[in-house]
C-alpha cells in the first residue's frame, strides 16, 4: 500500500529520531511542513496508529502518562518503506491542482470585480504566508542542506504564485481597450421591464445560439441535452472572439421561445405539449465561421448530444409587450392569463409570434419566489 504524503512526512521525521506526537508537532511547526504538505495537528495521532497497524512504527515503551506522550520509532519495515518512497518522491514531477485553477475556470460567470476581490484577497494570504515561511526559517538559524533547499522551495513557489496572481488581478483591474458587449445593456428597455404593468417595446434584430425540441423542460432530457450545449458553446465563443477577433462580449442569459398549437396550454401548465427553441444571444460581429470553428472545438472536448442540432437564429420580433415576472416558473399562469385575455383584447392586439421567455436569474442558486423573468409576446392590430 502506497505511503501518503502525510504518512512519508511523519515516517521521515521517526526515522531521525523516536518522537511523541507533541514533539512531531512541534519540528513540523518549526520546519514549516505545513507550507508543503497538508498535515494538521490533529491528524497525527491518527497517522501514527494507521502507521503503527501496518507495523512500519512501533512504541518503544509504555506510554508514561497516556497515549499522547507515546514515544514511536521506525521498524525495519517502515525503514524500508520509507526510504523506497522517498528515492520516488525525489524523481516525481506532481502535476499543478491548484484550486484557484478551477475558480478561474469559472470566473465568466461572476463580474469582473468579483473575480479582482477574489484573486486580491489570494494576493495578501499568499504574502503573509510567505513572511510567515521566511520567518519560520530566520528563526532557526544555520540549517542543513536538506532543510534549506525545502525552504528554498517553498519560498520559490509562493514567490512565483505572487508573481502569477498579481498578473491575473491586473487583467481584471486595469482599462482594456477592447470594449465588452453586453446585450443587456444595449438593449436596456428590453431585458429591464416592470413588473407592475406590461410595457410595449420594438424589438430590433437580434442573433442568437439556438437549440430546438420539445417537452416538458422540467423532466426532458432533451432540454438538459440543449441548456448545456449551448453555455458550452457561448463561453467557448466569447474566449474565441477575444483571441481572435480583438472583440469582447457578455455571455446573454439563457432566452426562450416557446410555443403549442394551442396557446391555451401555457396558462394551463401542460408542459408535455409545448415546443421550444433555447437561446443565447450574441453580437451581430461574430462570424458564422467562427461559431462552426468554435462549435467544432467543443465537440473534440466534450460529448455533449444536443451540440449537432445547434444552430445560428436571427430574429426580428418588432412590436411586442412585455412585462417581468418575479416568482416561480409555474407560478406564469395568472400573468400570461392576462396578458392574453385582457390586455390584448383591451389593445386591439394578437399574437405575432413565439411566447418569450428571458432567465435573468439562475436557477440553480436563486430561491423559486425570487426567479426574475421577462415575459415577452410579440404582437400586431387585430
Amino acid at each position: 500500500m502506497a505511503l501518503t504524503d502525510g504518512e512519508l512526512t511523519v515516517l521521515g521525521l521517526l526515522l531521525e529520531q523516536p518522537r511523541h506526537g507533541y514533539d512531531l508537532e512541534r519540528v513540523i511547526e518549526e520546519r514549516g511542513v505545513r507550507a508543503w504538505t497538508a498535515l494538521g495537528f490533529s491528524s497525527i495521532y491518527y497517522v501514527l496508529d494507521k502507521l503503527a497497524k501496518r507495523g512500519l512504527v512501533e512504541q518503544t515503551g509504555p506510554p508514561p502518562s497516556g497515549k499522547s506522550r507515546a514515544t514511536f520509532r521506525v521498524t525495519e519495515s517502515g525503514r524500508d518503506q520509507c526510504l523506497a518512497a522517498t528515492r520516488d518522491a525525489l524523481e516525481e514531477v506532481s502535476p499543478v491542482r491548484a484550486r484557484v485553477l478551477i475558480g478561474l475556470a469559472n470566473s465568466p460567470a461572476l463580474p469582473d470585480a468579483e473575480v479582482a476581490t477574489g484573486l486580491a484577497r489570494r494576493l495578501d494570504a499568499l504574502r503573509a504566508t510567505l513572511a510567515e515561511v521566511r520567518a519560520a526559517r530566520a528563526d532557526q538559524g544555520p540549517l542543513p542542506a536538506a532543510a534549506d533547499a525545502i525552504f528554498d522551495h517553498s519560498e520559490a513557489m509562493l514567490t512565483a504564485d505572487i508573481g502569477w496572481t498579481g498578473t491575473a488581478l491586473r487583467a481584471f483591474t486595469e482599462e482594456h481597450p477592447v470594449d465588452k458587449y453586453d446585450v443587456k445593456k444595449a438593449h436596456k428597455a428590453l431585458y429591464s421591464p416592470p413588473s407592475d404593468r406590461f410595457t410595449v417595446v420594438d424589438v430590433p434584430e437580434l442573433h442568437y445560439l439556438a437549440v430546438d425540441g420539445r417537452g416538458d423542460p422540467n423532466t426532458s432530457t432533451a432540454y438538459r441535452d440543449a441548456v448545456e450545449a449551448l453555455y458550452s458553446v457561448a463561453y467557448a465563443l466569447k474566449f474565441a472572439a477575444r483571441k481572435e477577433l480583438g472583440r469582447d462580449h457578455v455571455v446573454g442569459p439563457l432566452e426562450g421561445l416557446w410555443r403549442a398549437d394551442d396557446p391555451s396550454t401555457f396558462t394551463a401548465r401542460r408542459k408535455d405539449e409545448w415546443a421550444w427553441t433555447m437561446m443565447i444571444n450574441r453580437p451581430d460581429w461574430v462570424t458564422e465561421d467562427l461559431i462552426a470553428a468554435v462549435v467544432e472545438r467543443v465537440a473534440g472536448k466534450k460529448d455533449l448530444p444536443a451540440l449537432g442540432l445547434l444552430r445560428s437564429l436571427t430574429l426580428t420580433e418588432g412590436r411586442s409587450v412585455q412585462i417581468l415576472h418575479v416568482g416561480s416558473y409555474d407560478d406564469e399562469a395568472p400573468t400570461l392569463e392576462r396578458l392574453h385575455h385582457e390586455y390584448l383584447p383591451a389593445n386591439g392586439l394578437t399574437f405575432n409570434g413565439d411566447h418569450h421567455e428571458v432567465y435573468l436569474s439562475d436557477a440553480r442558486r436563486t430561491a423559486p419566489e425570487k426567479l426574475r423573468t421577462v415575459l415577452r409576446q410579440p404582437v400586431r392590430p387585430v
